[in-house]
């Protein structure tokens, strides 16, 4: 089974970005490259804020979907 990841980058500018993965590092590069999700690339370079690893992709989308409901105060507070 592979293992996914919820994660939260800082951008450039102060904000945040939440997204899934199966592999984090990779994923980072691949934002820093400016070939990552379209919000982050005029907002480069990205900072790993946050990393929550989940058993499924199910259960990532779902912790996702909810972290992005959570105001920019509540997400600092999970790092």
């Amino acid at each position: 089974m592979k293992s996914w990841s919820v994660y939260i980058v800082e951008c450039v500018d102060g904000s945040f970005y939440t997204g899934i993965t199966e592999d984090i590092d990779n994923r980072l590069r691949v934002h820093n490259a400016g070939k990552g999700a379209k919000y982050t690339r005029g907002r480069r370079p990205v900072i790993l804020r946050y990393v929550e690893k989940m058993a499924g992709k199910s259960e990532a989308l779902k912790r996702e979907n909810e972290i992005k409901g959570l105001k920019k105060s509540q997400k600092m507070r999970l790092w």
